[in-house]
């Protein structure tokens, strides 16, 4: 029940309230409830008062039914329902969609109970998870033991290619322990497993599935249609084990590459609500009655990647002289329109409890990119690959164009369509530019993109020290001391690694006032991805 509804009861009582928001609910307007009031002997001005905290309360009521059409600024023929596969934002709505895990995470990235009732571990090595009795999968399927398992464990088998491989690499078993229970022991204690686990690639799926294309899940919504690169239809699951929960019938998901479109199509009615709006274009949201932006700070980045196994990044001085080409200042300001804060060539931002505030921050100076030019033999034209798939990478790519100049060197900018950004271009250009969606631990994003053997480690840089660090952080129960280890991991990477990292974003979208429900989540924009079993409709 909303915080307004609460109020309005303790104002007039349970039973006046509920009388006030059934006349709404069939159709009263504020000047009939105050009417109902009056009659009632009540006197005027107490009256209009709580008939308008009724409507308002009334407002924030979930109202069931209901279509709504999203728009991400993906979609590929690689678009999946397979959890283990997902890696773009098209995918973590669309599992999010049909899927739950063990945990999930809340506002401040705790890990709450999900499909998994209860959690506990003595020595955070083992831990024991109690599953959610009555929850059944979409097609009638009860959830048992044997799915967690199987849902876990195909992330350690190669054949899957799953993107949470090396995450999951630190499990050592998976059993089914009791009827309703599984524990999961680890190979060196972890105090965020159930942080890990409540992350996308690790919903649970049926045991056995290998054909992910019907989706079936313990989630909110059920697969109508999904055709991957074109669209996702989904219809309520009326058996979904929340109560009340879902509000809509159906959820639309559509990818549109460009900006602007993107936008237009929200602005013309098309859509109800869009991901990854330019900050160019938020004045304009503002500017249009019925349309408003929902702005999530978050450790999202885009960063430039140069690979220090091929190319001018195999010397360390380039990879140094490029960092110092990066203008933090003037593209928070001209870029993102300070809808970012400043980083500093490591993924850990400041909403994060490990951040590591005193790194000295590296500065914009070209006079030390031109020493390590000329130390480095770099000289001449060097090719950098961007494209809006990879959010502002072709503005920041321009900056850095101007920049380089002053120091003689010619930045090639290469800008690459969104289709097929990801498959063909990233990981594979020795000078780029990524994009990482905020990961929900310090050890999430060490572990996914610079472990020395991370699929995702874009600049191969490999550390072996690092890599013995981070696993150690895992266990430390000293909350100080795990502190410093990961202060000194991200010193690492700062200073080692091919990666600069300009600005951590903000995600910015947009929607129609009548879509209600909506709130920030750290782990991205469109509420963490997880906005489908919490929206509905103010008709």
């Amino acid at each position: 029940m909303s915080d307004s509804r609460n109020q309005l009861e303790n104002l007039v009582g349970p039973g006046e309230s509920l009388r006030m928001m059934d006349a709404l609910e069939r159709g009263a307007t504020r000047r009939d409830v105050l009417k109902m009031l009056v009659a009632g002997g009540m006197q005027a001005t107490l009256a209009g008062g709580l008939a308008g905290a009724a409507v308002g309360a009334h407002a924030q009521t979930p109202k069931r039914g209901g279509r709504i059409r999203v728009a991400v600024g993906t979609a590929a023929a690689s678009d999946t329902l397979d959890p283990a596969k997902q890696s773009n934002q098209s995918d973590y709505v669309r599992c999010n969609m049909v899927y739950n895990g063990l945990t999930s995470l809340d506002r401040s990235l705790t890990p709450r109970a999900a499909l998994a009732e209860t959690f506990n571990s003595t020595d955070a090595k083992t831990w024991v998870f109690t599953l959610r009795k009555g929850v059944t999968f979409h097609d009638g399927k009860a959830l048992a033991p044997a799915d967690v398992v199987y849902s876990i464990m195909r992330h350690k088998d190669p054949a899957t290619a799953s993107k949470a491989k090396v995450l999951a690499e630190q499990i050592e078993s998976v059993k089914a322990t009791g009827p309703n229970e599984v524990t999961v022991v680890l190979n060196s204690p972890n105090a965020d497993l159930p942080v890990i686990l409540g992350t996308f690639h690790f919903h649970i799926v049926k045991d056995g599935t290998t054909d992910f294309s019907a989706g079936i899940g313990t989630g909110p919504y059920k697969i109508k249609e999904f055709k991957p690169g074109v669209r996702t239809l989904v219809v309520r699951n009326d058996a979904y084990w929340k109560p009340g929960k879902p509000h809509l019938d159906e959820i639309e998901l559509v990818g549109i590459a460009d900006d602007s479109a993107r936008l237009n199509a929200l602005l013309s009615g098309g859509m109800d609500l869009v991901a990854m709006v330019n900050p160019r274009s938020v004045s304009r949201v503002k500017g249009t009655p019925g349309y408003a932006i929902m702005t999530t700070q978050s450790g999202q980045y885009s960063d430039l990647i140069m690979r220090k196994d091929v190319g001018p990044g195999t010397n360390p001085d380039f990879i140094l002289a490029m960092k110092y080409l990066l203008d933090r200042q003037q593209m928070r300001q001209t870029i993102a329109l300070g809808n970012a804060v400043v980083g500093n060539d490591q993924p850990i931002d400041p909403t994060n409890r490990f951040y590591f505030k005193d790194l000295p921050q590296r500065p914009f100076d070209p006079e030390k990119a031109k020493f390590h030019l000329r130390k480095a033999g770099v000289s001449g034209k060097v090719q950098v690959v961007t494209s809006p798939a990879a959010l502002y990478s072709v503005e920041t790519a321009l900056v850095m164009q101007q920049a380089a100049q002053r120091v003689g060197l010619e930045l090639d900018i290469k800008r690459m369509p969104a289709d097929g950004y990801w498959s063909n271009h990233w990981l594979n250009s020795h000078v780029g530019f990524g994009n990482v969606n905020p990961r929900p631990s310090a050890d999430t994003i060490f572990t996914q993109f610079f472990k020395s053997d991370a699929p995702w480690n874009e600049s191969r840089w490999k550390n072996p020290k690092f890599d013995q660090l981070l696993v150690a952080a895992r266990g430390e129960t000293d909350f100080a001391k795990r502190k410093q280890m990961y202060a000194d991991m991200q010193t690492m990477v700062h200073e080692d690694a091919g990666i600069g990292i300009p600005l951590f974003l903000s995600s910015i979208d947009a929607h129609t006032t009548r879509l209600k429900g909506l709130s920030p989540i750290p782990l991205g924009g469109l509420m963490g991805y997880m906005f489908a079993e919490n929206v509905w409709i103010d008709a």
